[in-house]
């Protein structure tokens, strides 16, 4: 029986429909499968009635099948319990065990209980800190504090007391799941009947949707389009967002980096769930214990409302991140935390790439993909976005801090410590210093003497980038024998980075003679210790999967060292089968994803390449509506060549700029221009201001520059904006200024690059400059284009290395990264292509959006004109959208056939506009 599209708000075009068929057929195959449709076809829109319409028939199949019966109660066992959960939010998800049982286990033990999961394996450390590091659970009487019996009146510590740690104890040393426990004289007792009551949010959806892609703006559209269809009112669904996106707390906004505002918020969870933490010496000599005037965030104080929130949520229609928002703060309760704990029972959850690609983050929010939909959106970078979310990076600075703090603890608290809290401190300290080391100068210590190294340009910073596989360096600092997974283990359950970083705050800010607010040192310091642990995780990985790369460097003027140990994924296959081993079925899909071949090979190799499930399809425009030219020639007949060795030459920016004045003349409304680089655009406008160039183009058109920093694109976008429908309105008729447009500067992988929509008026014409190759001088894209190069071999250990183009920058670390080019045989050479060629692709399909929309795409560079006996597989152009290439004009006689190329074109599209707009009107 064929599927009914009948959620498509209007009637779909025949490309849509069979695209939407693709998907329903591989949600009933399962595995995965790649589709790809070009931007503007309604893509995001055919995906929703798909795969939602997928869902629907498949729960009115199995209630069939069962009798009228469907779904099961409760939430499984499946799910797993986060360790940053606020204390209320545990009673939301059923534990195997009573609390009356776990209370006299209390009693009989004597300890504390922890929260850790012990079912979880040995590599579940990732991301600590996206997890709080201690959870307790109290039990009795709130008010009653029993204070430690071990006898410590010898020595007064009065409000440092506060940052000394339990006593550790790791039972089963030689056992890699080894269970650790907290010494500890008595227990706790807290209880709240109010957390024990129903929340009524307890049947969990048999079949569940995932959506995820890589910006909020992104999710936003998707949403957007979700209520296009019936599917809003009918299905229940979540949009998942960071802490930065969704904190409501004024006073944890305010720290602006995304950062410091999730440490601050696990540090507001973490005093939540402390029963106590000073102690004070009293008049009479006796210890009194003082309860923490903080009880944690003040928008998660009540757990009544964040059921009003959940049940909100669940009866409303789909809201986005900024309606969760609001509603939080017009409840006065955490959106965040709220939106998590709904996962369970909506039918679709809508996240971003690191929630749902990151193992740490899919088990810290509970996410089960067990016989899940997973579609993974603008998934032609897949491979590579999912890989660098493993990647783990300190600073020389970072570890310099962390090591200064862990000393100073020592040394202060070393004869009240237990033996294990000794031992596993000095541990740390052994590694932070061994770590220092590796930037000292002395080269009889250095453990670069054996590594692949190469020198940067003298007159950047003296940089010395080096790469080492993960044996090697641990052999190389003598660190090699350390368990790093228990390390972790203590790291986790002990709270030692909270506490020897409260003490180092501590003294740092007596020392600077002020108190040191949230955005300080503070903060700072915790970032240097997270970025410690993502390091110990990233040493735990296969030998194979990364390389260490040390980055070292000397300030030329201050003479002071700097630099960096980073961790670089290369293996993306094991990652992806993490999630494929559990989804029913995993979709790619983008605008476009070929060549599909790299994706295979890197993420799911296992599939060979005639039985893997791709689809494609056309554009909805017709021919007519787009003109795609290669110019090799400028005005005044110079050929365009942009390669590294010739782009910055002053008669070639001039050359590009007379090429920019004659486009204003005839190319209506808007213009975007792409540039390589923020350097390169830099160096054109300046040129360009120079030589009067500008002014002759701003005579026509308005210029706007794509600023650096996200947060004013959007300002410069809504200047561009204003500026074009000003002038489809008529424009301001006391303006002596008579402007036909404007034209927007901006650069190949920034954000106007990527997910922002030029339709109409906004972009009737797109210019590429040159061929946006990766810089070989980048250490981390050499290491992985030496990896994708071995891949299949049966040796990866020596994988050879590529030169495109003959492309060169000044320095060693350059000509080092085209001789790993020039060494490649066909997997890396490819990859390096495959980066520049994506990045053209998505930069120009910025444009034509919709049926009735038309533009020009001009790809400048004589290397983008195709010489008919010599074009092949790895010419730039077969590596263009296939809707693309079939109207490319790649050879022209001389500019003034562009031109006159250009002129017939919209003259044809604004009479055939025209028209369509009368018929409109008389219809």
């Amino acid at each position: 029986m064929e599927p009914q599209f009948s959620a498509f708000p209007f009637e779909p075009y025949g490309i849509q429909i069979d695209f939407m068929k693709a998907v329903y057929s591989s949600l009933d195959k399962g595995g995965i499968a790649m589709l790809e449709s070009p931007t503007g076809t309604g893509k995001t829109l055919s995906i929703i009635c798909s795969a939602l319409q997928w869902i629907v028939d498949q729960k009115q199949r199995l209630k069939s099948e069962s009798g009228g019966v469907s779904g099961r109660n409760g939430i499984t066992g499946d799910q797993p319990i986060s360790d940053d959960e606020p204390d209320w939010m545990r009673s939301f998800v059923p534990v195997p065990v009573r609390e009356d049982q776990k209370l006299e286990k209390a009693k009989k033990l004597g300890h504390r209980l922890l929260s850790f999961d012990k079912r979880r394996s040995k590599n579940d450390c990732r991301d600590l800190f996206s997890k709080s590091v201690e959870e307790k659970e109290d039990f009795g009487n709130q008010k009653g504090i029993v204070i430690p019996q071990k006898n410590r009146d010898t020595v007064v510590l009065n409000e440092e007391e506060e940052y000394l740690l339990e006593e550790y104890e790791s039972e089963e040393e030689g056992k890699a799941d080894a269970k650790s426990k907290r010494k500890a004289d008595s227990v706790s007792y807290s209880s709240s009947s109010d957390e024990k009551e129903e929340d009524g949010l307890r049947d969990e959806e048999d079949i569940k949707v995932y959506f995820c892609s890589r910006t909020h703006s992104q999710l936003s559209q998707f949403i957007k389009e979700l209520r296009r269809t019936t599917f809003a009112s009918e299905l229940k669904v979540i949009c998942l967002g960071s802490r930065k996106n969704l904190c409501i707390n004024e006073e944890v906004l305010k720290l602006g980096n995304s950062t410091r505002i999730s440490e601050r918020c696990l540090e507001l969870q973490k005093h939540r769930k402390e029963g106590f933490s000073k102690t004070k010496i009293g008049g009479d000599g006796r210890r009194i214990q003082r309860t923490k005037n903080s009880s944690g965030c003040p928008m998660l104080r009540t757990h009544k409302l964040q059921r009003q929130f959940m049940n909100e949520v669940t009866q409303q229609e789909v809201l986005d991140i900024e309606d969760l928002v609001r509603l939080g703060k017009s409840i006065g309760t955490c959106p965040y935390y709220g939106s998590r704990n709904v996962v369970p029972v909506v039918n679709l959850v809508v996240l971003p790439y690191q929630s749902l690609l990151f193992k740490s983050s899919r088990e810290s929010l509970g996410l089960n993909l067990k016989n899940s939909i997973v579609i993974i959106d603008e998934a032609h970078n897949l491979a590579d976005c999912l890989t660098s979310m493993y990647d783990s990076k300190i600073t020389l600075s970072q570890l310099d801090q962390v090591h200064s703090y862990l000393e100073l603890y020592f040394e202060k608290f070393r004869k009240l410590l237990g033996a294990g809290n000794r031992r596993y401190i000095q541990t740390l300290m052994v590694i932070t210093r061994a770590f220092l080391r590796v930037f000292l100068d002395d080269k009889n210590t250095s453990i670069l003497k054996s590594c692949h190294s190469t020198e940067h340009d003298p007159g950047e910073k003296n940089v010395c980038d080096s790469s080492l596989a993960i044996n090697e360096f641990l052999f190389s600092l003598n660190i090699d024998n350390i368990n790093l997974v228990k390390l972790m283990l203590y790291i986790k359950e002990s709270n030692i980075i909270h506490k020897v970083n409260g003490y180092g705050a501590k003294l740092a800010s007596i020392q600077g003679g002020s108190m040191i607010d949230d955005g300080g040192v503070k903060e700072n310091a915790l970032s240097g210790f997270q970025a410690l642990v993502d390091i110990f995780v990233s040493l735990t990985n296969n030998d194979g999967d990364g390389r260490i790369i040390i980055s070292k460097r000397r300030d030329m003027c201050s003479g002071k060292p700097e630099g960096y140990i980073k961790y670089v994924m290369l293996a993306g296959e094991k990652i992806f089968t993490e999630i494929t081993n559990q989804a029913h079925a995993v979709l790619l899909a983008g605008g476009t994803l070929q060549p599909i071949e790299e994706t295979r090979e890197r993420l799911f190799p296992w599939i060979p390449p005639d039985q893997l499930n791709f689809f494609s399809c056309s554009h909805i425009v017709p021919p007519e509506s787009i003109l795609p030219i290669a110019v090799s020639h400028g005005p005044s007949g110079l050929s365009f060549d942009f390669s590294y060795s010739s782009r910055s030459s002053p008669v070639m920016i001039e050359e590009l700029g007379r090429l920019l004045c004659n486009l204003v003349t005839v190319v209506p409304e808007g213009i975007i221009v792409f540039f390589s680089s923020f350097e390169y655009e830099g160096l054109a406008h300046d040129t360009w201001k120079a030589s009067g160039i500008l002014a002759r183009i701003m005579k026509k058109k308005r210029v706007f520059r794509e600023p650096r920093s996200n947060a004013d694109v959007e300002l410069v976008l809504k200047e561009y904006k204003d500026t074009i429908v000003a002038l489809s309105a008529g424009g301001p008729k006391e303006n002596p200024v008579l402007h036909n447009g404007a034209v927007l500067l901006a650069v190949v992988g920034g954000k106007v690059s990527e997910g922002i929509n030029f339709s109409d008026g906004m972009g009737r014409c797109v210019v590429m400059i040159g061929l946006p190759y990766p810089n070989p001088s980048d250490i981390d894209l050499m290491e992985r284009i030496k990896h994708i190069e071995g891949l299949g071999e049966s040796n990866t250990s020596r994988t050879p290395m590529i030169s495109i183009n003959n492309e060169s920058c000044n320095g060693d670390a350059v000509q080092a990264g085209f001789g790993i080019l020039r060494s490649c045989k066909r997997r890396g050479r490819e990859y390096y292509e495959n980066l520049c060629m994506k990045a053209v692709n998505q930069s120009i399909g910025r444009a034509i959006r919709h049926i009735n929309d038309y533009a020009a795409i001009l790809l400048v560079d004589s290397r983008y004109a195709s010489d008919p006996t010599k074009r092949c597989y790895s010419h730039p152009t077969s590596k263009l959208p296939q809707w693309i290439k079939d109207c490319l004009i790649s050879t022209t006689g001389n500019y003034g056939e562009v031109q006159k190329l250009l002129s017939q074109f919209f003259k044809f599209n604004k009479e055939r506009e025209c028209l369509r707009k009368s018929d409109w009107k008389i219809s």
